[in-house]
């Protein structure tokens, strides 16, 4: 999907002017500010009522929340109601939950418990069943592993890695973690002040940065330079 034109103003006042193409798996990054929050809210059809939208997209189906579109959230711990049982938090039908829950590698014993009482990686892994519900076609990520520590950090990228092979979706991945983006996309959009500085295959880019904004995040996220040219 290649979205032309994606623009954000106020009192026409530009905030976000920028344009990408997810052929599968795309990292949008940028420190905060950037834009990538905003370009993510626009798409959800939230932002608030003082901004104007426009987007242009050449995509094969219409992007609509619930429908094409589905999001994961970066806080499993406040997704869901707390004094609701899983099971009712779920509105379609059980043999689907079930399934779900298989393809998310959780017990379904777990429907019958109280958000509070799973970890911060089962949340996650339910959360992402709730986003996969309607078979998306593209899936947004909203840093979904930042409330996560390191191990359940790369079980759940793991694990969406291995959902998108199985159902098929497209993934446009929030973040201003590169080490994340680098396991999970396949091509990277770096945005500054609400404006594309680069983009392209994400092992590309992370050897050879031509942006001096670029340079920097790799810098401030990489331990080493094994990306480094």
């Amino acid at each position: 999907m290649n979205v032309s034109k994606l623009r954000i103003t106020i009192d026409e006042k530009p905030l976000v002017d920028i344009n990408f193409t997810i052929a599968s798996s795309l990292a949008l990054v940028g420190q905060s500010g950037s834009g990538k929050s905003l370009t993510l809210k626009a798409l959800l059809g939230m932002l608030p009522s003082n901004m104007e939208c426009e987007i242009e997209s050449d995509s094969d189906f219409e992007l609509r929340v619930g429908e094409s579109l589905s999001f994961v959230p970066q806080n499993p711990f406040t997704a869901l109601s707390p004094l609701t049982k899983i099971k009712k938090q779920f509105f379609i039908p059980f043999a689907k939950v079930k399934k779900l829950f298989a393809q998310v590698g959780l017990e379904i014993e777990l429907l019958e418990r109280f958000p509070p009482e799973l970890s911060g990686g089962q949340l996650q892994r339910v959360v992402i069943a709730m986003a996969l519900s309607n078979e998306p076609d593209l899936l947004l990520l909203d840093e979904p592993t930042t409330a996560l520590d390191p191990e359940n950090k790369v079980i759940i990228l793991d694990l969406l890695k291995s959902l998108q092979m199985e159902f098929g979706f497209k993934i446009l991945f929030v973040t201003h973690d590169m080490v994340s983006a680098n396991s999970l996309c396949e091509d990277i959009c770096v945005i500054k002040d609400g404006e594309v500085v680069e983009s392209g295959v994400m092992e590309n880019i992370l050897k050879n940065p031509h942006a001096g904004y670029t340079k920097t995040l790799i810098d401030a996220n990489f331990a080493n330079r094994e990306f480094r040219a």
